[in-house]
């Protein structure tokens, strides 16, 4: 069995090739070529913790996939990254475990960063300004990621904490020379001053509004991945001219659409718009609601095997 350090597995990723990786594990879940069963939760109360689980396997693939990905607040204070997390390749032939990948979470916060980044180039966003609302790690892939496939000058970002935004502001100037990082007090103001938004907070209660929004505004939403989490309030999703999901079926149980049924109806998979764009008023509102699915774990898992290899 192959083991991967964290410092073997970051040098091994090429963040464009693995934005395309998304693009085909997407294509193929929503084509039913995968088979990927809902995800498991774990909320452990005593550390405001939360663990993921999630599998998947590729039919005729060689492999499936076993992540684990945890969020621990609590290690902010004793010096520890929030992350943890691991990845398991096993045969797909004899159950025999090919691969452990002690990624720590990274493969989680690269691949749903990369999917978002994937969102934008599919709609033909050219925008050169990214607005984030959250100032973790994930607002820092986010930054990176999105400046692989936009001319980014300036990123606007939001956070609760004004400390933790002043650190992610230095984190990501650092990370994106030459590219302007302004910090801004509400959400509201992020949305006034971008017309593309990511949102990836833990939040619990609507942080945008339509009101808030300009026309031709996309938001990839990444945050609400369990139930009661949610950063959009449903009138944006009502509005949408395009609604969009990485998939329908985890959305409605575990996304922003699960306090949006009367929209359930007329979501299109990110997969099949890859395939098969369809018209939409382009000076309207899109949405994309984002769960993690566990075929990005195996296809991120797989690309990360044959890097290493």
């Amino acid at each position: 069995m192959r083991l991967a350090t964290l410092g073997e597995i970051r040098h091994s990723l090429v963040y464009r090739e693995i934005i395309d990786c998304m693009r085909d594990a997407l294509i193929a879940h929503s084509r039913g070529e995968c088979k990927t069963p809902m995800p498991m939760h774990l909320d452990i109360a005593a550390g405001c913790a939360e663990v993921h689980m999630k599998s998947s396997y590729r039919q005729g693939g060689p492999y499936f996939a076993l992540k684990i990905a945890g969020t621990f607040p609590g290690n902010t204070a004793r010096g520890l990254s929030t992350s943890s997390g691991m990845m398991l390749l096993s045969s797909a032939e004899t159950g025999e475990p090919v691969a452990f990948l002690a990624d720590s979470g990274h493969l989680t916060d690269v691949r749903t960063s990369a999917v978002a980044a994937m969102t934008a180039r599919e709609l033909g966003r050219a925008d050169s300004t990214l607005g984030i609302l959250g100032t973790g790690v994930q607002a820092r892939l986010q930054a990176a990621m999105h400046a692989e496939v936009l001319p980014l000058r300036r990123i606007v970002l939001w956070g609760r904490n004004s400390e933790r935004a002043a650190e992610c502001r230095r984190d990501v100037a650092s990370l994106l020379p030459g590219v302007e990082i302004t910090v801004v007090r509400t959400p509201g103001e992020a949305a006034r001053e971008s017309r593309l938004l990511v949102t990836a907070t833990p939040s619990r209660e609507p942080l945008l509004f339509a009101r808030d929004l300009q026309a031709g505004t996309h938001i990839s939403a990444v945050g609400a991945d369990s139930p009661h989490k949610q950063e959009l309030d449903p009138g944006i999703l009502h509005r949408a001219a395009l609604l969009l999901a990485d998939s329908l079926r985890q959305c409605e149980k575990l996304g922003e659409l699960q306090y949006a049924p009367a929209e359930w109806s007329r979501v299109l998979e990110m997969g099949a718009f890859c395939e098969h764009p369809p018209a939409w008023d382009r000076s309207g509102i899109t949405v994309c609601d984002f769960t993690g699915l566990g075929v990005e774990d195996l296809y991120i898992a797989e690309y990360c095997l044959r890097s290493l290899r």
